[in-house]
């Protein structure tokens, strides 16, 4: 008989583990509002313990203010706003970095409390403690993003906001994938090779995206070339090269051009996938998953083109972003099914 320490599953670790990833889709879309409103800069001092506590009354207040007045942002883009203007973009990211600390905490406690009650599964220990690693690591990264805005720029580094939306998708995929495992427990089965290479390449296509997605938001890139398809009526759109390798970082019509082509790519390898998938008849409902992983494809290449014609509104990016998040969830979920499955070899349903 196993003792409690020795189970290859629990249903409360998987409950808890799903709950902290919605958490963290929260985050993604407090983030793109917190993007979208200009917010992101208006705390300009990265304290852990004692920034949890809003400015208290209007001396603080002054005295945040005073602070955000110091950095261009505010003497190049927002010079004379008023106080009220000040803290509406404030309160965004005071509530961005308090919703952080909540997932740290919520993350952190139980899993303490679940390895002194020796809840978790043994072999998730590991996986788990990466996760909470990489959190605390996003705390980090997000002060390296927000000080790439405090002195030269008025806004982040494009490269520096992708690492911060990646990694946080990362997470977000991570507490999935794990949530999935602990929920199911070990399984014995041997996937077809190229199956698992199919999902998997699929996978890692929508995170590279939702990487360029980054990159087109760091360079406020949605906000020209709002045709399409065509971009101000051709397809190559100029780009300055004198820049080097930076212009896949920080050329506006560079960047916004990889997204697209990235996006095409997607629909394509993605809809061939579900399409071979449903032919296939595969088991454990791995045709389904690879038909609503499709979908969420092709509503979010929709989104995305009605997001950019309408140059970036704030529903609309936010909408765009938190797709994102559902679509690497989707192909978080395809490829775990993929993998506790007996589909057919690829090449058979090819035929």
């Amino acid at each position: 008989m196993k003792r409690i320490g020795d189970l290859d599953h629990s249903r409360a670790v998987a409950l808890w583990l799903f709950f902290c990833a919605t958490l963290v889709f929260a985050m993604i879309v407090v983030g793109g509002a917190t993007r979208l409103t200009g917010s992101g800069l208006s705390i300009t001092e990265w304290k852990p313990i004692m920034g949890a506590l809003p400015p208290m009354n209007h001396a603080d207040w002054v005295e945040a203010f005073d602070k955000y007045k110091a950095i261009p942002q505010y003497t190049e883009v927002n010079a004379g706003m008023s106080m009220a203007q000040f803290q509406y973009i404030f309160w965004w990211e005071w509530a961005h970095r308090l919703l952080g600390r909540l997932i740290g905490a919520v993350f952190a406690l139980p899993f303490i409390a679940f390895l002194a009650f020796r809840v978790i599964p043994r072999r998730l220990i590991g996986r788990c403690a990466v996760l909470l690693a990489l959190g605390g690591l996003q705390g980090l990264i997000g002060w390296w993003m927000v000080s790439s805005g405090l002195a030269e720029r008025v806004d982040v580094a494009p490269e520096r906001l992708a690492t911060h939306l990646g990694l946080a998708f990362l997470i977000f995929a991570g507490l999935i994938w794990t949530g999935l495992e602990a929920w199911a427990g070990v399984d014995a089965n041997r996937p077809s090779r190229a199956w698992t290479w199919g999902a998997g390449l699929l996978l890692g296509g929508v995170f590279i995206q939702c990487l360029l997605g980054g990159l087109v938001a760091g360079a406020k890139a949605g906000l020209i070339y709002t045709d399409w398809p065509l971009m101000n009526g051709a397809f190559f759109p100029p780009i300055a090269w004198g820049q080097g390798a930076l212009a896949f970082l920080h050329d506006q019509g560079l960047v916004q051009l990889n997204h697209r082509m990235g996006a095409y790519v997607l629909l394509f390898a993605g809809t061939f996938y579900a399409v071979q998938a449903l032919r296939g008849r595969l088991d454990g409902g791995l045709g389904v998953a690879a038909v609503v992983f499709a979908g969420a494809l092709w509503f979010q290449a929709g989104l995305g083109v009605m997001t950019l014609i309408h140059a970036v509104p704030v529903t609309l990016g936010v909408l765009h972003q938190a797709v994102a998040a559902l679509v690497l969830g989707a192909a978080t979920v395809n490829l775990w099914l993929v993998r506790r499955s007996r589909p057919r070899m690829f090449a058979s349903s090819l035929r």
